[in-house]
């Protein structure tokens, strides 16, 4: 068993000595929507899936931060990963294509962060690890990598002294779109810069942004913690009962699942919605008795990633102040942000606009007003309109689709089955398919019949009719499927037989 030794009391160092096993557990928290970055964000495929800042998408490039992490002790085996459910195959895959050994806890449904990490720190603490925990959201940028690790470090340090920690950034501008954090005294003259937690605060107007940044006593509010499990559940069970009584019953009710951990689906439900700095780091300000809130300086140029305008920020620009990603031309334009998925966009005399271009939705914003997006994505999902939940390519765990065309009793898409791959075992009741193979082979299921299509030959599925489409080759498979009939959304679907595990 892993030798442990109670925290020191607040405000002291830390007395843990070098030959105490203690581990740090980097904690990624995968579960947000981020509807302020539609229309390249959706429902179905959130930012931290999703390539803004380059090829790796912004969960990649979180768990790649890790690398060569050296906090003072030794790293976990493996990353916890608290994701949504409905994200789980997409997660799970980029989780494998980063290289790192991953524990995937999968969220039956959202309940904002606090329940999130408790999840976590139960699954650490039940390893026998009163590990530190470093808790960090999945759909981040930090450009220095090395000033990262340091203040992590810092930050370790602190938490496994007994203290919760919060990064925080000194501010560069009067920003209303971060919340703050009001820092205190120092809390240890060697803590490279640590002070102690005040207070937090909500998002300001700017009038108020601006006087927090010209005090000095203000800094933005990072969203990434450091605590060990122990101190994070005995906080949340003092300040939030309902919170930790629901999560450890989720926790005991969970299963394994091949790559997951599924949270007992009722239990997870039954917990308050709540996030981190409501439920627990809002009150260590103001109570002291469970442990010492401190805030850590984190200096690596940080982003929350959290609005367009924040990504134009981040973004190499031209001469103008214009960032360009794909088919883009600017013409006598001035600090625009232009992002074409495919086809041309031309920004002529424009100063100050967000253009983001996808197959289904464009979106042209002031960049003054792109915290915004997210009433345009209220109105789109109250109106019941698809653009708000998936991209015309919907990504399967098989591979991905993309509606290519659609109309009155038909809809064409181009499906790619990754190599190895299979559709489940269905039937349709409203329509019929036709498949015509692109590129690859496609081994064909179709009632009693299995056999082989291979390129440029098709397969007719009759309505009605038990069906499976499979990949047996080394490379990817592509067809192109032709459906008919009177109702055509995804809903109808009778799956037999699934590999992965989907009802």
């Amino acid at each position: 068993m892993t030798a442990i030794v109670a925290a020191p009391a607040v405000g002291t160092r830390s007395s843990i000595t070098a030959n105490v096993k203690l581990k740090v557990h980097p904690v990624i928290l995968a579960g947000g929507s981020g509807t302020r970055l539609w229309p390249m964000s959706r429902e179905q495929y959130p930012k931290q899936l999703i390539g803004l800042l380059g090829d790796d998408s912004l969960l990649q490039s979180t768990t790649r931060r890790l690398d060569a992490l050296d906090a003072g002790y030794p790293l976990a085996d493996q990353l916890v990963v608290v994701g949504n459910e409905e994200h789980r195959f997409t997660t799970a895959e980029q989780l494998r294509t980063s290289g790192k050994a991953s524990h995937l806890m999968l969220e039956p449904v959202g309940r904002d962060t606090a329940p999130a990490l408790t999840v976590a720190a139960l699954s650490i603490v039940a390893q026998d690890q009163d590990g530190v925990m470093v808790v960090m959201p999945a759909d981040h940028a930090v450009a220095d990598t090395a000033r990262f690790h340091a203040a992590v470090s810092a930050g370790v340090q602190q938490a496994a002294a007994g203290h919760i920690v919060t990064m925080g950034i000194v501010p560069t501008r009067a920003e209303t779109g971060y919340g703050y954090i009001r820092v205190g005294a120092p809390a240890d003259a060697g803590a490279a810069g640590a002070r102690r937690l005040d207070r937090f605060v909500e998002k300001p107007h700017l009038e108020l942004a601006q006087r927090y940044v010209s005090s000095g006593e203000y800094w933005w509010n990072s969203g990434i913690f450091i605590m060990r499990a122990s101190t994070w559940l005995k906080a949340i069970r003092h300040f939030q009962p309902a919170i930790h009584a629901a999560c450890t019953e989720a926790f005991a009710g969970g299963k394994a699942d091949g790559d997951f951990f599924r949270l007992a689906r009722d239990a997870f439900a039954a917990s308050p919605s709540n996030s981190i700095d409501y439920a627990v780091m809002e009150k260590l300000g103001n109570d002291a008795s469970v442990c010492a809130g401190v805030v850590v300086p984190l200096d690596a140029g940080w982003s929350d990633v959290g609005s367009w305008d924040a990504i134009w920020q981040i973004l190499p620009k031209d001469a103008d102040d214009n960032v360009g990603r794909g088919r883009v031309m600017f013409e006598g334009a001035a600090s625009t942000f232009a992002h074409s998925e495919g086809r041309l966009i031309a920004c002529v005399g424009t100063q100050d606009l967000v253009v983001v271009e996808t197959a289904d939705a464009i979106l042209v914003a002031d960049r003054s007003r792109v915290q915004d997006v997210k009433k345009v994505v209220g109105r789109i999902r109250s109106e019941q309109g698809p653009e708000a939940a998936n991209h015309r390519k919907v990504h399967r765990p098989w591979g991905h689709y993309d509606s290519v065309d659609t109309g009155e009793r038909f809809q064409v898409k181009r499906i790619v089955v990754k190599p190895g791959a299979r559709l489940s075992l269905q039937m349709h009741h409203h329509r019929a398919e036709h498949w015509i193979v692109v590129r690859g082979t496609a081994l064909v299921t179709r009632g009693e019949e299995r056999f082989i299509v291979s390129e440029n030959e098709s397969a007719y599925i009759p309505l009605g009719v038990t069906h499976r489409l499979e990949n047996p080759g080394k490379m990817p498979l592509e067809i192109i499927e032709v459906q008919s009939g009177s109702y055509l959304g995804e809903d109808d679907i009778v799956r037999f037989d699934d590999t992965y595990g989907r009802q």
